[in-house]
């Protein structure tokens, strides 16, 4: 994790500057932008320090040595639900919820509550029915 560390890290060095050029630019009038810019370098400083320490506490992967086999990256990557229809459902509530900054505020009301089912069952779905441990 050694790139993605240093890639958002750099974007600290990055956007602190362009955010006090812009608010020279501005002359300092517009702080929506300053402040904006601002909390892009703090959260890429964040992303940068979260991965660095866990690159840290689970050693380096075969993407970051350079000489590693393609064989060594196999295997499991993670856990993931081929069968599952809940991300489908929340992507489906999320643009309802946009759909309804559209074109009428009451829709975004039905996304909203469409949404935090899908939310639950996507989160609850290996505790009940034939997946339940």
């Amino acid at each position: 994790m050694k790139i993605e560390s240093w890639l958002f890290g750099a974007g600290v060095f990055f956007f602190v500057p362009v955010a006090i050029a812009y608010g020279f630019l501005t002359e300092w009038s517009e702080w929506v932008g300053v402040l904006g810019i601002l909390l892009v370098g703090g959260l890429a400083g964040m992303i940068g320090a979260y991965l660095g320490f866990t690159g840290k506490r689970i050693g380096l992967r075969p993407e970051d040595r350079p000489d590693a086999e393609i064989h060594e990256g196999a295997g499991e990557q993670g856990h993931f639900s081929p069968w599952s229809w809940w991300p489908l459902v929340l992507g489906l509530a999320c643009a309802g919820g946009f759909l309804g900054l559209a074109i009428g505020f009451w829709v975004t009301y039905v996304a909203g509550g469409l949404a935090l089912v899908a939310l639950v069952g996507w989160v609850f779905e290996y505790s009940r029915g034939d997946h339940a441990h």
